[in-house]
């Protein structure tokens, strides 16, 4: 299934559980949720290279450390 579809899936489910309650700061919800595992799995693929890693994300290395130590994965 494409990754757009799964998440078209996951939100309607997320706002399908809102019972009535006004969602917020919708935005920077998704980045959270979806940041830290993109990190992981690419982080994976590469090995551990974080050089190969922000090449593969289309980011520069040091935006990529930054975002690491934000997700505490910068061990």
């Amino acid at each position: 299934m494409p990754l757009r579809t799964m998440t078209a899936e996951a939100l309607d489910s997320y706002f399908a559980t809102l019972n009535g309650h006004k969602p917020g700061q919708l935005y920077d919800l998704v980045l959270r949720e979806v940041e830290e595992p993109l990190f992981k799995a690419v982080l994976h693929y590469a090995e551990g290279n974080q050089s190969r890693a922000a090449d593969i994300l289309g980011i520069n290395r040091g935006t990529l450390r930054k975002k690491l130590k934000t997700y505490g994965l910068d061990n």
